[in-house]
């Protein structure tokens, strides 16, 4: 079936999915499975003492091997792996391999995929908003959130696009999406790394279903054509009276939970924009970091000139386009969300304190752009002042020997005989 719908040779997508070649799950049994023992004989972390539960967790000082552990947690926290009877050693290696399977890229590695799962949990429970999904469905959302990245290559749609890439001729829309999507039902094709084994064909057609539905909603350009559904949905619930008015309104409706399950995603993969500034501002530098390194390979491998926020070039309006960032994509997400749940509203308070940090950025380089431009408008002017000095007096000198010269002229014509001035 999907042959028949590619572009893509067959070498070319046995390439993109030998993904137990990428990751040598072959020989995982020598020493990856000590790494595996390790991490089953040491104690998860304490939620409390790292923050696993707010809005405001940083990554930054926990190991690559902590954030496994940590991930482990959260599935304990949503009480998930006894209800479907998941397998710890399976678990494990579950989430062992998706780590691996995160590309070592500047900004779409593993510790953004850790990142966006801790906000999908908090969400879910610190946020509150677990009541409109049943527990199978906040297990899909879970793990769903933790891969959604999964074999980034560090460029966007776009570049899949320009440069004809495997990945572009396989997929036709939401390239990449789809492609770590293909990437994470293949690794639950292995029984080893299936954390949903113990479910019945519906349960895991329900969990194969939500997958697609959150992995594919962080494609921004879907973002925007479903704002204004998820709008109604919270102008509908904010005239409701009761929690459990809303509660049903929701519920009763596969499509609505879908339409918030994807806002859910967005708010996620964007919450480093919320983070507190000395969190945020490092985030920010990564993140262009990565754009300028796709700029760089559009202007040598493309011959392209690439966008502003891809051209490290400009890097010095990289507070401007934060700030554009926050008003024309982010602000929307997290204002409904603080609207529907107040829980959380310190996204959004994290979103607006940072806009202000970088709009004072922004000001100040505007400010030093203006002194400079002033400086050379007046230096402009002077060299014209000069230039026009100089050249009154290059008048005057030439005036004054055109008028020596007449002079001469004149002495020279009366010296001369009569038969030659009659």
């Amino acid at each position: 079936m999907l042959m028949n719908q590619t572009k893509a040779t067959p070498d070319e997508i046995e390439s993109i999915l030998k993904f137990k070649e990428k990751l040598s799950i072959d020989v995982i049994e020598d020493c990856e499975e000590k790494q595996l023992v390790t991490i089953l004989e040491e104690d998860l972390p304490d939620p409390k003492a790292v923050d696993l539960c707010e809005f405001h967790f940083s990554d930054f000082p926990i190991t690559e091997h902590g954030l496994i552990k940590c991930g482990l947690r959260l599935f304990f926290e949503i009480n998930v792996v006894e209800k479907f009877k998941v397998p710890v050693e399976v678990l494990t290696r579950w989430m062992y391999t998706v780590r691996k399977g995160y590309r070592s890229v500047t900004y779409h590695n593993w510790r953004h995929g850790f990142n966006v799962g801790q906000t999908m949990f908090t969400l879910l429970m610190t946020g509150r908003l677990k009541k409109y999904y049943t527990d199978l469905e906040a297990f899909a959302m879970l793990a769903a959130a933790f891969c959604h990245d999964i074999d980034h290559r560090g460029t966007n749609n776009l570049y899949q696009m320009k440069s004809t890439s495997p990945l572009a001729k396989l997929h036709g829309s939401s390239i990449l999406e789809r492609h770590h999507l293909e990437y994470s039902k293949t690794l639950l094709q292995d029984e080893s790394l299936n954390i949903f084994q113990n479910l019945n064909k519906r349960q895991f057609e329900t969990v194969i279903h939500l997958f697609e539905v959150a992995i594919i909603a962080t494609d921004l350009a879907l973002y925007f054509k479903k704002r204004t559904m998820f709008q109604k949905i919270v102008d509908a619930c904010e005239k409701m009276e009761t929690e459990e008015e809303a509660i049903k309104y929701i519920t009763i409706d596969p499509t609505k939970k879908e339409i918030i399950m994807a806002m859910m995603m967005t708010a996620c993969d964007l919450s480093a924009i919320t983070k507190p500034w000395e969190v945020q501002s490092q985030v920010a530098l990564l993140v262009a970091s990565e754009f300028w390194e796709q700029g760089d390979l559009e202007r040598t491998v493309l011959q392209q000139q690439p966008i502003p926020m891809m051209d490290r070039n400009k890097k010095d309006e990289l507070p401007k386009l934060q700030v554009g960032f926050i008003d024309f994509v982010c602000t929307f997400v997290y204002k409904e969300f603080s609207r529907f749940h107040q829980e959380v509203t310190p996204m959004l308070n994290g979103l607006q304190n940072n806009r202000m940090e970088w709009k004072s950025l922004a000001d100040e380089y505007d400010a030093k752009v203006k002194v400079m431009e002033e400086e050379v408008k007046k230096q402009e002017e002077g060299n014209m002042t000069e230039k026009g000095a100089y050249d009154e007096r290059v008048v005057d000198k030439q005036l004054k020997r055109y008028s020596k010269d007449g002079e001469r002229v004149s002495n020279s014509t009366n010296e001369l005989p009569k038969h030659l001035t009659s």
